[in-house]
């Protein structure tokens, strides 16, 4: 008699799979993004991303009971001003839009998470991430300063996680100090520790407005066909004080994820980002796909690869399919 492993016997039914399952999607795992934007009189669906929608402050009380309703905990925000100019002063500015959007936020609902989004792109006429030298380089230490200006900003308005998503260097260490120096030491920093200048960012560009006017970002933002690259920015957040560390974008990345857990304890954020939202939607406007069970799917493999949390646009539908 040939002696085999009988798998399928725990396979048997939906009960015997569920009772077996390895990983599972909870709402506790889930951070939905927001675009307050203050040149929207009322809610612009982004063409990109159906069901995204760049919103006012005036529409931000509805949304934000819809999202609280639905469970989901926690919420990342990024602002859209009406006035930008070379060194982005309004990502700092105290009645900045985000500024303003946190501060609405948690006095609608103080017990969810307002994670804020440190960067100047959104902000800047030129669409770096930085301030610029005469030509068009992304200058690195004399930016700093600014990222941390906009931390404090968004820490007195009452952000509970600072995440600075404009990959300079050492901007970590920095906005770690300057929270601590202005008695803000017990607010996190989540590291976009391991952040791919990648093509799968294009819808976001149109929903923040963010795109560069001239060059791109490939001195900052990492080169997709590097691994070692990405343990030595990885290790940089973590001696530089990083509370989370990110990997983004996840689904074509998951071998960085499962790298990632392989070398720390931290919490790990996958960003399923706007380019793969889109291309699921592009394929359920067409048919072609399970919508459901397919962002199930994909959500889940962040998980399978080492991800704790996953900031995605598709928070709120899977939020009402979970139920």
């Amino acid at each position: 008699m040939t002696t085999f492993q009988r798998h399928r016997r725990m396979r048997s039914s939906e009960t015997m799979r569920q009772l077996v399952q390895e990983h599972s999607l909870q709402m506790n795992d889930l951070i939905y993004p927001l675009f307050i934007s203050e040149l929207a009189e009322i809610p612009q669906e982004v063409p990109s991303m159906p069901g995204i929608f760049q919103l006012p402050l005036a529409a931000l009380e509805a949304e934000i009971l819809e999202i609280q309703n639905l469970g989901i905990k926690a919420v990342l925000l990024f602002g859209i001003p009406k006035v930008k100019d070379s060194s982005g002063s309004q990502a700092y500015a105290s009645d900045g839009i985000v500024q303003e959007a946190i501060q609405m936020i948690k006095s609608l609902a103080p017990q969810m998470l307002v994670i804020a989004d440190t960067c100047l792109c959104e902000y800047t006429n030129h669409g770096h991430c930085g301030l610029l030298n005469h030509a068009g380089y992304v200058l690195n230490d004399e930016s700093l300063p600014l990222h941390c200006q906009v931390a404090l900003a968004q820490a007195k308005a009452g952000a509970d996680i600072i995440a600075p998503s404009n990959c300079m260097d050492g901007c970590v260490a920095a906005i770690r100090q300057a929270l601590d120096r202005n008695g803000f030491e017990l607010i996190p920093v989540m590291g976009y520790s391991n952040k791919f200048a990648s093509s799968f960012y294009g819808p976001f560009r149109d929903a923040a407005d963010s795109a560069p006017k001239s060059g791109d970002r490939k001195s900052y933002q990492m080169n997709y066909a590097n691994n070692r690259e990405a343990i030595r920015e990885l290790m940089s957040d973590i001696e530089e004080g990083a509370d989370f560390v990110m990997v983004k974008p996840a689904m074509a990345f998951l071998d960085i994820v499962k790298q990632t857990r392989q070398l720390t304890h931290l919490p790990i954020v996958a960003y399923n980002v706007s380019g793969e939202y889109a291309m699921v939607k592009a394929a359920a406007a067409q048919k072609w796909i399970d919508e459901p069970q397919l962002v199930c799917e994909i959500l889940t493999s962040m998980k399978r690869a080492g991800a704790d949390l996953i900031i995605t646009y598709h928070a709120k539908e899977l939020a009402q399919w979970l139920k």
